[in-house]
């Protein structure tokens, strides 16, 4: 068959769009990942045929090499999404030694109006690719859809293994699209504590959170919001998440909660939904096939069986056997999908006879019917038994992963006392083939998951053995290497695919650390581990977090009989970093890089040197000592570099910045604009690469502080195109702090600067709302300053900011903000390259009277700003002090005089004429011309 992407295939209930990608379910898409589709349409373009698994694997996979499991799993998670086996309708069926074959009846046609494009903006949701099909809850998931916008809280509530997350993920599927700020999904089966459930919520919905009420800001910052929260796995956390829930609902009243648990929440404004078993034929009932499986519990049975079983049939005779299954069963689908994994092995005859045996002894003659959690127990317990000595291992240990796993990480974790590396394979395969096992699909990887229920049935089967803290420790030693080899790549790998890579291992990475920096846990292990994960911290955006974990890390440390300087440096270094963004220049932040420079110069590791004082130097420039950091970034040129390229050029970038601050424009253009040439020369520019100290991308930083010379020296349309590329590359990469850092000190200002208050909103928003997403609470202060004077930002009210950089900043945004503090750093020459603006704006301040004494102070004042700025070559200082001083020389009746100056500085520039500050002297000018031949 030939697929034109202007027509569309139908099969069954569904309708495929090539030219999109896209598959509809009746009016709904139905989300497959990319080598699902691949595999699907493959097989579309050969239906009728056998299609090769060398075939398929050339294709889906042209640039990798892959093994058949790959496939395998991919060809099962699609026939599981396409319901393959339901009703007894088959898709896609194996042809033995030769590949697969797409069997049902097809056919083209013209599509009236294709769907729109799938790909939604990340931003709308998190919900993860539907796995399976929906059997047996339709009207429920109808009447949920239809409850939610009214009643606001509802609470799916039903035993372990009874569907609550699949229900509850499909209705938010279907809500996708409804409410304007998206829909949010937060699993809480991987969190143990419930002082992490308003971090982690803050970081789903992208909120910086204040530690004195947490509570308060969540509902504050969601106030103007219309979404809907879906929070699973509530029912270890019930006393935390209740609370969490009605603070929410009273402070915002167009969020929308879905949360499931086993047990009600007993929270204000909750309405309980109660989920049932699924659906079985009366016992008694004389029912042909066809109308047996109208009955939920027989499709699942069935299309579970098929997928485990291609040949698998139910015949007429077996239909008692299946409704008696399904009855013991208790019409529980987990249960039901574990038993119909085993009907290869048995069939339905010895799989029934298996369950009577093994349900009897839990529901003896006389007593009350199993209760539901018990019925399922009984069932993992005898699905258990059926395992071999080397399968009950693997499940054992592999229940210490909190997220999705490799097989290689299986691997890792396994791998020990008992088990060859050889029996891990064919054992995974068997847990899947059991469904003890789930398999994800990724774009990149095969990944397996415990279901959360299955989880803690093997954990509990592992505490009862020896085996613990090895598996515990075989786990701790895998996530530090993956960590190790994450680092390796993290400069050579763009962000997205890094984090497609490496942030699934987080939940991983957090257990192994609560573990392992505690009494029980190799603690050693651990402390490396929090000192490697760095980079995953960092990008996820989770550093105060990591900043707990830095600070345990290294109190153990200090305890430990045996130093471990280079450990310590990596640990200080990523305390500075975690710090300096979340607090600023505090003196833990300058502790912290002080520490690890005396460390690295112990080692005489120079690497280790430049990254504590390049933080240190940081630290400095935002506390405002910019001679401190010009001092310092001479010291990189002592230390020498060992002819590392990117180091090399890292310092010459951190020297361009401390001349630029320091007030010396001309050296630092100089330097700037050799910085670019080296980065375009050796293909460093528009290419992600990380510098060291507080982390930002080397090409926006260059650029960022190239945009901010460019201005201050008269030229604000290059400038401005200069900060548009650096914000262009910062959200092409994604890199947060790198997006905050040249929106904080290039895009927002200049565009101000520059009179494009559209573009300084616009950006300032994008500023707010990229600090609080990436949890950089120093910029997101920063951002809540200039709002005061660019407006068109909702933010809290801000106090003027006491010292540093930014009140620096300030004065050249709304010159009402000096004061005498900075007057004393002007004139002390602190202030560097903000003096002359400093100046002036006192200068204005005094002229504001009419009193001759004030106007003489004011004019000596502006004659001081304008050498400054002319020494500093700071161009559009001079003009704003210029421009000044000649209104007061017009008040004074000397209109010749300051024409002279006013366009003896006017002349020097060549663009930006648009601009204010600009536009402001030309009006000037004509206005003293007139006086000056009047």
């Amino acid at each position: 068959m030939t697929l034109s992407p202007d027509q569309a295939v139908h099969f069954g209930p569904y309708r495929v769009y090539p030219g999109q990608r896209q598959v509809m379910e009746a009016d709904q898409p139905l989300r497959l990942g990319r080598r699902a589709m691949d595999i699907l349409l493959i097989l579309l373009e050969h239906a009728g045929n056998v299609v090769s698994k060398q075939q398929l694997i050339a294709r889906v996979w042209p640039d990798t090499v892959v093994e058949d499991i790959n496939l395998r799993v991919h060809m099962a998670a699609l026939r599981k999404a396409l319901g393959d086996g339901q009703a007894g309708q088959r898709y896609i069926v194996t042809v033995a030694q030769r590949g697969y074959s797409f069997v049902a009846p097809c056919s083209l046609e013209q599509p009236g109006q294709a769907p729109a494009p799938a790909a939604a903006a990340p931003s709308v949701h998190n919900l993860p690719v539907r796995r399976t099909r929906m059997i047996g809850r339709q009207t429920l998931i109808d009447n949920l859809v239809t409850q939610l916008p009214r009643q606001r809280f509802i609470t799916l509530v039903g035993p372990g293994g009874i569907g609550k997350t699949t229900v509850a993920l499909r209705v938010a599927e279907l809500m996708i699209g409804h409410y304007r700020d998206g829909i949010r999904l937060l699993d809480l089966a991987p969190i143990n504590c419930p002082l992490m459930i308003d971090g982690h919520l803050a970081t789903l919905l992208e909120l910086a959170l204040h530690d004195d009420a947490p509570l308060d800001g969540l509902a504050d910052h969601l106030r103007e919001r219309h979404m809907l929260l879906v929070i699973d796995n509530c029912e270890h956390l019930v006393d935390a998440i209740a609370p969490l829930c009605e603070n929410i609902l009273r402070g915002a009243p167009h969020v929308h909660i879905l949360t499931t648990s086993r047990e009600s929440l007993r929270a204000e404004g909750e309405f309980v939904q109660r989920l049932d078993s699924l659906d079985c034929p009366p016992p008694i009932a004389v029912l042909d096939r066809a109308q047996a499986m109208t009955f939920s519990a027989l499709q699942l049975f069935v299309e579970r069986a098929m997928t485990s079983h291609d040949s698998f049939e139910l015949t007429d005779d077996e239909l008692p056997l299946l409704i008696d299954i399904c009855h013991r069963l208790d019409g529980i689908p987990l249960a039901i999908e574990l038993a119909a994994a085993q009907v290869r092995d048995f069939g339905l005859h010895g799989l029934l006879a298996q369950l009577q045996s093994n349900l009897r002894v839990l529901n003896q003659p006389g007593q009350a019917p199993l209760a539901r959690h018990q019925t399922l127990r009984a069932t993992l317990d005898w699905s258990f038994e059926l395992l071999n000595a080397c399968e009950k291992t693997c499940l054992r240990r592999l229940s210490v992963f909190r997220g999705g796993f490799t097989l290689a990480s299986a691997a890792a974790v396994i791998v020990g006392e008992h088990i060859e590396p050889r029996e891990v394979f064919g054992s995974i395969t068997q847990l899947v083939a059991k469904s003890l096992l789930n398999v994800e699909v990724g774009d990149e990887d095969v990944y397996y998951r415990l279901l959360d229920t299955t989880r803690h049935y093997a954990l509990e089967q592992l505490t009862q053995t020896a085996d613990l803290p090895g598996t515990r420790e075989r786990h701790a030693e895998r996530c530090l290497a993956l960590m190790q080899q994450a680092q390796e790549e993290w400069e050579k790998t763009s962000t997205e695919l890094w984090i497609e890579r490496y942030g699934r291992a987080l939940e991983d990475i957090r257990a192994a650390l609560d573990w392992g920096l505690h009494a029980q846990g190799p603690r050693a292990l651990a402390i490396r581990l929090a000192a490697t994960s760095t980079p995953l911290w960092q990008e996820l955006s989770l550093l105060k977090e990591h900043g707990g974990y830095v600070r345990k890390a290294l109190a153990l440390l200090d305890q430990s009989a045996e130093p471990c300087p280079r450990l310590k440096m990596a640990l200080k270094l990523a305390l500075g970093s975690a710090c300096y963004h979340a607090q600023g220049g505090t003196s833990e932040t300058i502790g912290a890089f002080v520490s690890a420079r005396t460390l690295a110069r112990q080692l005489n590791d120079v690497a280790g040197q430049l990254r504590a004082i390049s933080g240190h130097l940081a630290v400095n420039l935002s506390c405002g000592h910019y001679q401190m950091a010009l001092e310092q970034s001479r010291q990189f040129d002592r230390l020498g570099l060992h002819d590392d390229a990117v180091m090399s050029l890292s310092t010459h970038r951190l020297r361009v910045l401390a001349l630029h601050f320091s007030g010396d424009q001309h050296q630092a253009r100089e330097h700037a604009e050799q910085v670019l040439q080296r980065m375009a020369h050796s293909g460093y520019l528009n290419r992600f690469t990380h510098g060291f100290g507080v982390q930002y991308d080397q090409s926006v930083a260059a650029l960022t502080i190239h945009a901010r010379i460019l201005w201050l020296q008269g030229q604000p349309e290059q400038a401005w195109r200069a900060a548009r590329q650096a914000q262009d590359i910062a959200l092409q990469i994604n890199h947060g702090t790198s997006i905050c850092y040249t929106l904080a000190l290039a895009g927002c200002l200049i565009a101000h600067y520059n009179g494009d208050t559209r573009s300084a909103r616009e950006l300032l928003r994008l500023l707010l709302q990229q600090a609080q997403k990436h949890s950089v609470l120093l910029f997101h202060d920063w951002a809540q300053h200039y709002a005061r004077v660019i407006g068109g930002a909702k933010v809290r009210p801000t106090d003027r900011p006491r010292v540093g950089l930014i009140k620096d900043i300030m004065v050249t945004l709304d010159s009402t903000c000096v004061d005498d503090d900075l007057l004393e750093r002007a004139q002390n020459a602190a202030a560097d390259w903000s003096t002359a603006e400093i100046l002036r704006a006192r200068a204005q301040a005094l002229l504001a009277t009419d009193c001759p004494v004030r106007a003489a102070t004011a004019e000596t004042l502006l004659l001081k700003a304008l050498d400054v700025a002319k020494a500093q070559g700071a161009l559009a200082w001079e003009l704003r002090s210029a421009t000044s001083l000649a209104q007061l020389w017009q008040r004074q009746g000397q209109p010749r005089r300051a024409h002279e100056l006013l366009a003896t500085v006017y002349q020097r520039f060549t663009e930006g004429f648009a601009t204010p500050d600009l536009m402001t002297v030309r009006r000037l000018l004509d206005e003293l011309q007139c006086h000056v031949h009047a």
